[in-house]
Order: structure tokens, then C-alpha cells, then sequence
């Protein structure tokens, strides 16, 4: 049975750790402010998983990490994720970022990228400005709780008519079980901007290790007119479970693309929705995971249209073996007052064993009459025509099903803007699938 690894989360230890890191007092005065609605607050009930029975409690202590100064002192095959990197990058290590990289021309440009913590310090009224407005810390005890304790995280601002052309890349990963592991992500495009953002979650822990709860929201601020690309790639072990909140606010004529790997191996809860504020706003989401052995997850992707002319589209792959269980959410609301919207939505699940449970529920919320939406939903097996035409063809009943699943899988992994990337991802694909 696991145990509880953390100290308690309560005003003096988050104060006395705020102040040992130097923060301004606004984010002395939030985490104080997170710690005590943790108190009261009761943890997030996703339909049909019951985290309760999850140790989420295990969060870890504080550890503090050395800087590095290149890419090359890190394990090797964890730095070879963000070898490529060439715009930017952020590296977060354990509870601690220990490298910073911005080129000297965007740095130019005025845009900023670094990790949470020291914009905190360095930008004090801008990060203020913009912090918890997406995901309140009032929500539930995990945002409450996120919010006292989040280390590392990355900042993003992009100025005005900035467009980066190439991806900016972050790298959170944990090898100590012990350690506080909750980076936090606020990106901000400002009017009529272009980013792509791309990040690595990963975990490298020993077979014997206690479970932690890894903790991770991402709020994104989608100013009018511009545009942000969100990558992310989950893959840790199973001893670790993965609670991610990402969420976007887009205002006019604005634009937001997920595109999230959750290849975790163990317990997930992973939420994100785009909220369209603005007129013409726009969001599309795809989402690709698979379960293997016992897993347990919950994969909600939602979009809440405010705005007229507002579009969004959702797109959920997901592969179940073994004895996993997956309940995936796919959420359209439409609000008063959004006319001639349209709100689109695929959630399909291919399963691999009679054992694992794969539950797909596309569910649309309509209050306004002149508006479009759709949703597609499956549950099956590996088609046994396409398996049997393939091997008329020459090709074996395996590599068949491998060349099914992996066509099944491609529209989210050809969304991967970074090769260097998309090819780690069919590693993992790869050795997911294989077991």
C-alpha cells in the first residue's frame, strides 16, 4: 500500500517555502490562499472513476536542483527528447527549473519564456494580471491544492504581431519519488500572435518507487486574432498518477489547437476544454492514448461557445488492452446568445482485449436554437475484413493489426509539429502497443 510522502499542506509550511524562494508577496498571499481552501474544498468527481480511491495525497516535498547549463548534462535519454530545440527551451527537474534558453532574436521581439517562478519575480504585474484567471483556485481541491504548491512551470508571452516561427519546447521530468513534481503553464498570446508550444511530461523512477501524484494545470490566454498551437506528450510511469487541467479562454477571431499524447502508464485524469469567448473564435482538439494492465482513466476534451460564429471540433483516439478502463468525455455546450456556431465531435475507442473497458460519450449541451452540431462516437474490435484483406496481401495477421491500429491513431500523431517529436511518440506507440 502506498504512503503518504508529503508534509502537510497548511499557511506556514507554503509561506515559509514562498519566502526561502524569494516570491513576491501577491504569490506568497495565493499559495497561502490555495493551501486553505485545499482544506475545505473536495477533490473533482469525473463520471464513472473514482479518484477518490487514487493516492492523491502522495505529492511529494520540496527538492531543489542544481542548474545545468546545456541540454547535455541531462540523463541521456531523457535529453535527447529536446536535443532539437533551437527557439526555446524550458527544463524542469523534479521540483525545480534548472534550464532557461530563449533566442536572441525573439528575446528581441520581446517575448518572454522561462519558467513560472522567476517571471513571477522578473514580471511581477503581468504574470499577476493573468495567473489563476483561467482555472480559479476555488474550483476544487485540486486546483486549490495546485495552487499552493506548483513549482517550476513554464511562462510564455508572446507580444503583439509576433509570430514565432519555429516551436518553443519544455521538458518536466521527475526521477525522484519523493519530490513535489506539479509545474504549472501559463501561456499568453497577445493580439494577433502566432506560437506553437510543445512539451515532454516525463517520469524515470525505479521499480520499487512509492507512488506520487503528479499535479499539472496549463491556463492559456488566447488574445484576439492570434494563434497558439499546444503539444503535449505524457508519458511517465505507473506508479505515477497524472492529474492534468488545461484550459484555454479565446477571444475574437482567435484560434486554439490541443494536441495531447496521454501515453501515461498509470492513473489519468486529464480535462481540457476551450472556452470561446469571442466572435469567431475557434478550437480543435485531438487527444490519442492507450490504456494498458490495469489502468484507470478519464479523458474529458470540452468546448463552451460564448461567441457567435464560433467553431470547434474534438477528436479523441483511443487503443485499450489488457485489464484498463477508460472513460472518455467529449463535451459540446452551446450558450445563449453564440448564433451560427457549430461544434463538432469524434470520440472512438478500439479494443485489444476482451478484459479492458473503453466507455465513449460525446454529450451536447445546446441553449441556442440557430446553430450547428455533431457528434460520432464507437466502441469495437480490430476489423477482421481489413485484417483479412491485408493478408491477402502478403502481410501477417500482426503486422496487419499493428498497420490497423497505427492508421486508427493518425490523424492526432500527424498533428505532432516537431519530427523529433512525433517519432519519440511513435516509440511509445510502439511500446505500448507491444507491452
Amino acid at each position: 500500500m502506498s504512503t503518504q510522502l508529503s508534509t502537510p499542506v497548511n499557511r506556514q509550511t507554503v509561506s515559509a517555502l514562498s519566502k526561502s524562494k524569494g516570491e513576491p508577496a501577491w504569490l506568497e498571499e495565493s499559495r497561502i490562499k490555495g493551501a486553505e481552501l485545499a482544506e475545505t474544498l473536495e477533490w473533482p468527481t469525473p463520471e464513472k472513476v473514482r479518484i477518490s480511491r487514487w493516492n492523491l495525497a502522495a505529492i511529494g516535498n520540496h527538492k531543489s536542483q542544481s542548474a545545468i547549463a546545456s541540454v547535455s548534462e541531462l540523463p541521456g535519454s531523457i535529453g535527447e527528447l529536446v536535443a532539437g530545440a533551437q527557439a526555446g527551451l524550458v527544463v524542469q527537474r523534479n521540483s525545480t527549473s534548472v534550464l532557461q534558453q530563449l533566442s536572441a532574436e525573439l528575446a528581441a521581439k520581446g517575448v518572454i519564456f522561462k519558467d513560472l517562478e522567476t517571471a513571477a519575480r522578473e514580471h511581477s504585474s503581468l504574470v499577476q494580471q493573468y495567473l489563476y484567471s483561467v482555472v480559479p483556485q476555488d474550483e476544487n481541491k485540486l486546483t486549490a491544492l495546485q495552487s499552493a504548491i506548483w513549482n517550476g512551470g513554464v511562462f510564455l508571452y508572446v507580444p503583439k504581431n509576433v509570430e514565432v516561427e519555429l516551436p518553443l519546447q519544455a521538458l518536466f521530468f521527475s526521477e525522484d519519488a519523493g519530490a513535489t513534481f506539479a509545474p504549472r503553464v501559463l501561456v499568453v498570446a497577445d493580439s494577433h500572435s502566432r506560437v506553437t508550444y510543445v512539451d515532454n511530461v516525463v517520469s524515470a523512477y525505479g521499480e520499487s518507487a512509492e507512488s506520487i501524484a503528479k499535479q499539472s494545470i496549463i491556463e492559456v490566454i488566447v488574445k484576439p486574432g492570434a494563434h497558439v498551437r499546444y503539444a503535449t506528450v505524457h508519458h511517465m510511469s505507473a506508479n505515477v498518477i497524472d492529474l492534468t487541467i488545461r484550459r484555454a479562454v479565446v477571444e475574437n477571431d482567435g484560434n486554439i489547437e490541443w494536441v495531447i499524447g496521454d501515453l501515461h502508464d498509470g492513473h489519468t485524469l486529464s480535462d481540457t476544454q476551450s472556452l470561446l469567448k469571442g466572435n469567431g473564435s475557434n478550437s480543435d482538439a485531438k487527444v490519442i492514448s492507450i490504456g494498458t494492465n490495469s489502468q484507470q482513466m478519464s479523458l474529458t476534451t470540452g468546448a463552451v461557445h460564448f461567441g457567435r460564429n464560433t467553431e470547434s471540433n474534438m477528436v479523441t483516439r483511443a487503443v485499450m488492452k489488457d485489464s484498463a478502463t477508460a472513460i472518455i468525455n467529449g463535451i459540446t455546450k452551446i450558450e445563449k446568445g453564440a448564433t451560427k456556431s457549430n461544434g463538432v465531435q469524434q470520440e472512438k475507442v478500439l479494443m485489444l482485449s476482451p478484459k479492458a473497458r473503453g466507455d465513449a460519450n460525446p454529450i451536447l449541451l445546446i441553449d441556442e436554437d440557430d446553430v450547428k452540431a455533431g457528434h460520432a462516437a464507437s466502441v469495437g474490435q480490430v476489423n477482421p475484413e481489413q485484417v483479412y484483406y491485408l493478408m491477402s496481401r502478403g502481410i501477417s495477421k500482426k503486422d496487419a493489426e499493428r498497420l490497423i491500429i497505427h492508421g486508427f491513431l493518425a490523424p492526432v500523431v500527424s498533428e505532432i509539429p516537431i519530427d523529433a517529436v512525433r517519432e519519440q511518440l511513435q516509440r511509445l506507440l510502439e511500446r505500448k502497443l507491444e507491452g
